[in-house]
């Protein structure tokens, strides 16, 4: 296919200075104004790659305080009630536009070279994982906003195109590069260093083109099912994807303030356990905690099966479909999940290496509800296991000392994701599993059974957090989590309308019983269904995203309405969520969960033309909750 000159934006001049290889300032000043030897297209596609890793700057705002947000990958309200930051975005635009800029500079500098007989050996393929590289940063920024531009029109602002025609150009880009990347081709010692992902292993980038074509063609199965089932099933045709650990795409991370710093690494940002997430690690697996708890001190904090907590509806909002509002879970629960105590660190859990060591507010275990004035209920969280509705819990959270204060009151991130000594992974074989699975379970052809590829997937992501001991009892178990899933890919009797728990009165202290039903998720089959084969795909593949990848399971969520997202809390009315309301907070509509960021205010006062162009192709307005092309329409 031919490659003309596309991008974002204008292309950025490069005479900015680079953070990467050692000599990258000597070789790469402008373009224009060195000899044209010095500009190889590896230098180009470095930068690139390296500078979409995201700095802080960018990082917390888009990664942790967008993404992860509207992908339920840690508590924080923000854009999961529709608050979308316009600075935000608008600097993410820029620098997006940066990184397409360089990936741009790359082919076209490659293209030159064959076209002009001073290819090297590696020129070729080098083109080719260039392609592949800006059709996923292509389609990174369209799940972002939407329609955006393709193509450039030399030094003049580009015109929008469609979700759809964004998503047929990558899926045609990616074919095309992935059948013409010759992976018996030498790869030059010289240039390894310029590509921080794969050192420019062909077979690897083969593999990573293919994957990810399969994560976009299943991005369609919603909206046109016959075109997913063909791309995808094409892609399978090839024969190679990421289906190893060694074969992930992961970028290294190191400490600092430069691209390359870890995209989780700011203290300040308390990245606590969600409610999404708990309702779903709990029970699920029925691995229980006794077994997975090494520190002797913990396990008499361990609670019974049926045990909900304390109940505190005074300064705990119930006006959400969260099946665990209202109550506080004074201990740990009896089963969960066995990655949750890896991702997550226990309040008071001290000697765990992953505590947040450098954030003294997370030593402090002590916290207090206000009953009444002058009268306070004091907690202790040491070794407790907690999680919030988000949303607004007007003057029950005024009166609750932990909702104001998170961090060493709930679970939160482990600090190996916040070292900056981590790799930030893009794309690892449990996801090519789960989308194997996927389709399967459609009637796709892909060589594998639904069920063979949902174990893998849950295999290799076990693998990864180092708790593939349980892998076999986990993936045999028929224990329900909150929500009413479980894991045997088999077992999709439906639970039973609730639960029979016990429960304290956190006032008289009296003990009490209550049927917790498991909460309807209204954007699946109408909320008829809990725990069929999809759900159990999308589950697992939702904690296997975690931590890395919370715009796929925001992608998730908008394409399917899965897994089951609680709604935000509303004892006061949201604001930038007027549909939420206190008569119907029990049912889920796609119009209470994010589907985009708007526009940035930049784009539009830098080219209005191209602002209504891009807002025309929306098919709605250029709000939070106008939906994707690919995604739920109601």
């Amino acid at each position: 296919m031919k490659n003309n000159i596309k991008k974002i934006a204008v292309v950025i001049a490069l005479g900015t200075g680079f953070i990467g290889c050692s000599k990258f300032d000597e070789i790469n000043t402008h373009p224009y104004n060195v000899n044209d030897a010095l500009t190889q297209p590896e230098y180009f596609f470095n930068k690139s790659l390296t500078d979409a890793q995201q700095d802080p700057n960018i990082a917390e705002r888009i990664f942790v305080l967008d993404w992860k947000t509207a992908g339920r990958q840690h508590l924080s309200s923000g854009l999961a009630v529709g608050a979308a930051n316009d600075s935000w975005s608008a600097e993410y635009w820029k620098y997006s536009s940066q990184w397409h800029s360089n990936i741009h500079l790359a082919i076209q500098k490659a293209e030159g070279q064959i076209a002009e007989d001073a290819a090297f050996e590696y020129t070729a393929n080098m083109l080719q994982v260039s392609r592949i590289w800006r059709a996923y940063l292509l389609t990174e920024i369209s799940d972002n906003f939407g329609p955006v531009p393709i193509e450039n029109s030399d030094g003049t602002n580009p015109t929008p195109s469609s979700t759809r025609d964004v998503y047929y150009y990558a899926l045609a880009e990616l074919k095309d590069a992935v059948n013409k990347l010759d992976v018996s081709a030498p790869t030059d010692d010289r240039i390894k260093k310029y590509d921080r992902a794969y050192q420019f292993s062909w077979e690897k980038w083969k593999r990573y083109g293919n994957s990810l074509r399969l994560r976009l063609a299943m991005r369609l199965s919603e909206v046109e099912p016959a075109k997913a089932k063909e791309e995808f099933e094409d892609a399978v045709s090839v024969g190679l994807f990421i289906e190893d650990a060694a074969h992930n795409f992961t970028v290294a991370e190191r400490p600092g303030w430069d691209p390359l710093s870890g995209v989780m690494s700011r203290s300040w940002n308390s990245q606590v356990l969600p409610t999404t997430l708990n309702n779903i690690y709990i029970g699920l697996g029925g691995i229980p905690s006794s077994d997975q708890l090494s520190n002797a001190s913990m396990q008499s904090y361990i609670k019974p099966e049926n045990y909900l907590g304390k109940k505190y509806d005074r300064q705990f909002t119930l006006m959400t479909n969260d099946p665990s509002a209202g109550y506080w879970l004074d201990g740990l629960p009896n089963k969960i999940d066995p990655r949750a105590y890896k991702a997550f660190f226990i309040p008071g859990d001290f000697t765990n290496p992953n505590f947040l060591a450098d954030n003294n507010e997370a030593k402090i275990t002590t916290s207090y509800l206000v009953n009444a004035p002058g009268d306070t209920i004091k907690l202790d969280t040491k070794f407790t296991w907690n999680a919030f509705a988000i949303g607004s819990w007007g003057e029950k959270g005024s009166k609750n000392n932990m909702y104001n204060v998170l961090v060493g009151k709930l679970p939160a991130l482990s600090q190996t994701f916040r070292g900056s000594t981590n790799s930030r992974i893009f794309f690892a074989n449990w996801e090519t599993y789960f989308l194997l699975s996927e389709a399967s379970l459609r009637g796709w052809n892909t060589g594998t059974t639904a069920q063979e590829a949902y174990e893998d997937g849950v295999k290799a992501n076990f693998d990864y957090w180092d708790v593939g001991q349980y892998a076999t009892q986990y993936l045999a178990s028929e224990d329900f989590n909150r929500v009413g899933t479980s894991v045997k890919f088999t077992h999709t009797a439906e639970p039973e309308a609730g639960k029979d728990m016990i429960y304290i009165d956190g006032y008289s202290n009296a003990n009490r019983t209550v049927t917790i039903k498991y909460p309807t998720n209204n954007l699946y089959k109408n909320g008829t269904v809990k725990n069929d084969a999809l759900t159990k795909i999308i589950t697992q593949k939702f904690i296997a995203n975690l931590p890395w990848l919370p715009l796929e399971s925001w992608n998730d969520h908008r394409r399917l309405g899965l897994p089951f997202f609680e709604n935000p809390a509303i004892e006061v009315a949201l604001t930038n969520m007027p549909d939420l309301t206190s008569a119907n907070y029990m049912t889920n509509s796609i119009k209470f969960y994010p589907q985009r960021l708007p526009y940035p205010s930049n784009f539009k006062s830098g080219s209005l033309e191209g602002y209504n162009v891009a807002v025309s192709l929306l098919d709605g307005q250029d709000n939070v909750f106008t939906p994707l092309w690919w995604a739920k329409q109601n």
